[in-house]
């Protein structure tokens, strides 16, 4: 920077006392654009370059007198390396392609293996295609995965997500909770009922006006005999409400389950419960009124029953929480069966 203000000085002396031209803008711009070299040149450690910036420094390079290299921002080492990487991609052609292209299905077969299952690798997803008739090699597997961004098996996933976790511990537990109806003449009912975690059945235990200590360990009785020694529940979950009295966990705890009581005023943690109490009420509950006890029991389980055998859930992939013993025909023409006065509609394939 100092070489270069003493020549535009030296220049603009000359000028004066009339020995030399004046410095054109030519100069000018080259000095401004030396010093600003120099700067990035401080500032950069190493330059980023896309591969045309390479091939245009390489060539300018060959064009450029050696001692005047000084004004690149790389070593001449680095410039003759780029050249003869130019010279070599020049005459260098790229391989023949070996072997055979698989197909869409088979790309997509091993794609959807890997990312299903994270744990698995190369090998395991090459037995499971052998598996299911489709002929694919460990190589071939690796290169689908590697192209698709997708590592070996420890790096496709470091466990299982929330939602998976918690997928898989809801097969042994119960949820239960209350909730209320206002009648015609005002009249406050008490709906109990418990949900399966792992199927999303629904038990409605009762409706009543006064859930007394009794009432609400009978219930207890009345659901525990139900589930019978198939029963596969080891916890419920439940909240801190006073209606679930001593009796009432010393029911279950007679069959082996233990109780889990929620934090207090935390609904989120009886989430499944909570989910159930909006659905019926979005679904069938603001949608009629109920004049009493009996009403009420009778609009609830013609609900829990459509519930259980005919309306999908998202959170079993679509499914229904117990599958028809005997579905009709997939050619069969589709019917339509209306409930609480076609409030509801079900559809099913006739036999």
């Amino acid at each position: 920077m100092v070489s270069t203000v003493v020549f535009l000085l030296v220049r603009r002396l000359l000028g004066a006392a009339g020995l030399g031209g004046r410095p054109d803008e030519k100069d000018i711009e080259i000095a401004v654009l030396r010093h600003q070299l120099a700067v990035l040149h401080r500032q950069v450690a190493r330059p980023r370059f896309t591969p045309s910036d390479r091939r245009l420094l390489a060539i300018l390079a060959r064009l450029l007198p050696r001692p005047r290299w000084s004004a690149f921002l790389v070593t001449p080492a680095t410039l003759l390396r780029w050249h003869r990487d130019m010279v070599r991609r020049r005459w260098t052609y790229p391989p023949p392609r070996r072997g055979r292209r698989l197909e869409g299905a088979t790309v997509q077969l091993v794609l959807r293996l890997a990312r299903e299952n994270p744990r698995w690798g190369y090998l395991r997803i090459v037995g499971e295609c052998r598996k299911l008739q489709v002929q694919v090699s460990a190589t071939s597997v690796r290169t689908i995965l590697r192209r698709h961004g997708l590592g070996p098996a420890p790096r496709r996933g470091s466990g299982p997500s929330w939602s998976q976790f918690l997928r898989a511990q809801a097969r042994g537990v119960l949820a239960c909770d209350f909730f209320t109806i206002d009648t015609v003449t005002l009249a406050r009912l008490y709906v109990l009922f418990f949900v399966g975690l792992d199927r999303r059945h629904v038990w409605l235990a009762g409706v009543t006006e006064h859930p007394t200590a009794a009432w609400v360990t009978q219930q207890a009785r009345n659901l525990t005999y139900q589930l019978g020694e198939s029963g596969p529940y080891k916890f419920l979950i439940r909240d801190r409400d006073a209606k679930f009295v001593a009796g009432f966990d010393d029911v279950f705890a007679d069959e082996g389950i233990r109780i889990l009581k929620t934090p207090i005023q935390a609904p989120r943690a009886n989430a499944f419960a909570e989910r159930w109490v909006r659905t019926v009420r979005a679904e069938c509950l603001d949608w009629i009124l109920i004049w009493n006890r009996r009403h009420a029991e009778q609009v609830l389980s013609i609900y829990v029953e459509h519930y259980n055998t005919a309306r999908p859930h998202r959170g079993l992939d679509l499914g229904i929480p117990d599958l028809p013993t005997s579905p009709g025909g997939p050619s069969g023409p589709i019917g339509r069966i209306d409930r609480l006065g076609g409030l509801l509609h079900e559809y099913h394939r006739a036999a």
